[in-house]
């Protein structure tokens, strides 16, 4: 089977990639580098350097390698950005995905599984968060992933193309050979680690007025590498027809429990400023992952924080700028 996937030279679809080949499946990896690393691309994956933008280039990559199934990563992730630059998000975002599916239907692929988000429940009624719950974006980035989404319901119906959404919640940690290295770094468990590591003055902690125990932000964890287990098990779900599915270990961490954890994982201090909050930052996100083990009987083997801040944390020092100066895998 070939699988092609949008984003692979990224944090989670390069870690997705490695563990597709591993199965021994056919890769081929689309990314424009903007915003992944060319050395975090798997060396048996066939990589096509192109931007979903261009929708010729698209078409001729699919035309040119015919996927079973298309894994679609490829795009921005920040919801505070998306808060600041609304139309990067519903504009140039969806347009992308957009020509990602257009060109699926004009070559009669019929398998897709997208990267979702956990930010479609912007304001949650009940936690953990199930499938049933309302949708309701917090933010231009999860009103991108919902069109998506709404788009594929319709390609399900009128073109028969079948797709499994999988909406993660905080994507954490590392794998021996793949960490998670942004240029800026906007994601909490890095910064801190960064903070750790002498490569920042200090963590700043986007408000503590929240309705949580601590008044800072909870979140879902979930390791990198569980969610490349989940997208293995998607390739069983087509059986069931379209699906979507939450990912998370359904357990909430606040933002300092995740500084404390972090200065006793590196006993190193970590200096921490409270600035104000961020727009579009719900006071809680934590999944209910019931859907998913019962149909696919997904079980995250590295549920536990600090498991998860541990590979991070191993990552890093060994890799303390990056994926710079690195060699494909």
């Amino acid at each position: 089977m070939k699988i092609f996937v949008t984003g692979g030279a990224g944090y989670i679809g390069s870690v997705v990639v490695a563990r597709l080949i591993a199965e021994g499946f056919s890769v081929v990896v689309l990314d424009d580098l903007s915003q992944g690393h060319r050395a975090a691309v798997h060396s048996a994956a066939e990589f096509v350097q192109a931007d979903l933008a261009d929708r010729p280039t698209v078409d001729r990559a699919l035309a040119e390698h015919r996927p079973d199934v298309v894994m679609h990563f490829a795009g921005r992730t920040l919801v505070g950005e998306s808060m600041e630059r609304p139309l990067l998000y519903l504009g140039h975002s969806v347009q992308c995905g957009m020509n990602l599916l257009e060109g699926m239907v004009t070559h009669n692929v019929k398998r897709f599984v997208l990267s979702s988000t956990a930010n479609l429940f912007g304001y949650p009624e009940r936690l953990p968060i199930s499938e049933a719950e309302q949708i309701a974006p917090g933010s231009p980035y999860g009103e991108s992933k919902f069109f998506l989404e709404r788009a594929m319901h319709w390609l399900d119906r009128v073109c028969g193309m079948r797709y499994v959404a999988l909406r993660y919640f905080n994507a954490a940690g590392a794998t021996a050979e793949l960490g998670e290295d942004h240029n800026p770094e906007t994601h909490l468990i890095p910064i801190v680690l960064q903070a750790a590591l002498g490569q920042r003055d200090e963590v700043v902690v986007h408000g503590d007025d929240y309705p949580t125990p601590d008044g800072t932000c909870v979140r879902d964890y979930i390791h990198v590498a569980d969610l490349a287990e989940a997208h293995l098990l998607a390739l069983r779900a087509f059986r069931f027809g379209s699906r979507q599915y939450n990912l998370g270990n359904e357990t909430g961490y606040s933002v300092r429990q995740i500084i404390e954890a972090a200065r006793r994982i590196t006993g190193r201090p970590i200096p921490v400023r409270v600035g104000p909050r961020r727009p579009g930052d719900p006071a809680a996100l934590v999944a209910s992952s019931e859907r998913i083990r019962d149909e696919l009987g997904w079980r995250p083997r590295c549920s536990d924080l600090d498991n998860i801040l541990q590979t991070a944390w191993q990552w890093h020092e060994r890799h303390p700028r990056g994926y710079a100066d690195r060699r494909s895998t």
